[in-house]
């Protein structure tokens, strides 16, 4: 099944005003499609309007916090009362802690769990809602590799992501037991950069940073764009990086753990001091006063390109990258063995 949305499309993006959910709402404006545009920052949601109708789109702003339910219900009948029947609805929204989880209070590690992972139910309950009785639509799940592997001081996030995509797999299989023709599928995300190093609360002595490699924002916003036009998957993988850490913990699953204790850490600090009253997103809008945009601060270092992700796209050579990214990951597994 592929479909490529168009100026009749109608389009829903969680997490709109910032990183990958900006940027992926101009990737979909470029198809000239109708978005609502979902998000809690005031500025950062008026920069993305400017930005998806500079792209060709239409833009709906619609201010929600994702883990309020009742609030998503209604953004979503907003979308369809202004632009029309949704065709495809895509879940970006998430905030997170960086912090050992025995820094983390329970109030904040729930938070992140209403967000992360409640937020995507929220926003697919809305979306199942309109689309089922119609028969058609498309939901795509912006997942990460971490939904496979956990790492060091991002406990709240990884469970999240663990729970996301056990609900994705349950949802999928639900859904084709009916006969539906509703699709789902997720796209698992490596590194990113992104503004959330910036605003996510951390409380790291330094400031914090993505496991390299690192990867623009763009790459990411053209799978969720793909993987909305091609939804037959059941997810797709963006970069080398996620291809080797999925199929590296399903070989050597203890091995990381040990090899992320002695790196995992020092992996996610720069060099710089943490800034003292730095802004944190997981109570309030971190963009409601200043658009951060879609980059972080990372542009040079970040890769512009993905060859996984365009082997992954081009079923030909799935096979091959498939097994070239096995062995990789096997003489990564080996390797670390002899350290």
């Amino acid at each position: 099944m592929k479909h490529r949305l168009g100026k009749d499309s109608v389009v829903v993006l969680t997490g709109a005003s910032g990183g990958i959910g900006r940027t992926a709402a101009v990737a979909f404006a470029r198809r000239g499609a109708a978005i609502a545009l979902l998000a809690r920052g005031e500025k950062g949601l008026d920069g993305a309007v400017a930005d998806v109708e500079a792209a060709g789109g239409r833009a709906l702003p619609i201010g929600v916090d994702m883990a309020d339910r009742d609030r998503v219900e209604q953004a979503a009948q907003k979308a369809e009362d202004e632009l029309g029947p949704i065709d495809v609805w895509v879940n970006v929204a998430f905030s997170s802690v960086l912090a050992p989880f025995w820094e983390i209070e329970p109030e904040e590690f729930e938070r992140t769990t209403d967000v992360t992972y409640l937020g995507y139910v929220n926003g697919t309950r809305a979306a199942l809602k309109r689309m089922m009785p119609r028969d058609r639509g498309v939901i795509v799940q912006c997942g990460s590799a971490m939904a496979y592997r956990g790492i060091p001081l991002q406990s709240a996030y990884c469970g999240a992501k663990h729970a996301l995509k056990g609900f994705h797999e349950s949802l999928r299989t639900e859904l084709m037991h009916e006969g539906s023709g509703v699709k789902v599928t997720m796209v698992q995300m490596p590194a990113v950069n992104t503004p959330q190093f910036d605003w996510v609360l951390s409380r790291l002595a330094k400031r914090p940073q993505p496991v390299p490699p690192i990867y623009q924002p763009e790459i990411a916003a053209n799978a969720l764009l793909y993987a909305a036009e091609h939804p037959a998957r059941r997810e797709y993988w963006v970069g080398a990086s996620s291809v080797g850490t999925i199929l590296g913990n399903r070989v050597a699953a203890g091995l990381l753990d040990r090899y992320l204790a002695r790196t995992g850490f020092a992996s996610q600090h720069t060099d710089e001091d943490a800034r003292p009253g730095r802004p944190a997103n997981l109570w309030e809008p971190a963009d409601d006063t200043s658009d951060h945009g879609g980059h972080g601060r990372f542009d040079e270092r970040a890769h512009r390109t993905s060859p996984q992700l365009w082997a992954g796209q081009h079923k030909y050579l799935v096979g091959a990258a498939t097994a070239g990214a096995a062995a990789g990951a096997a003489v990564g597994a080996a390797r670390l063995l002899r350290r």
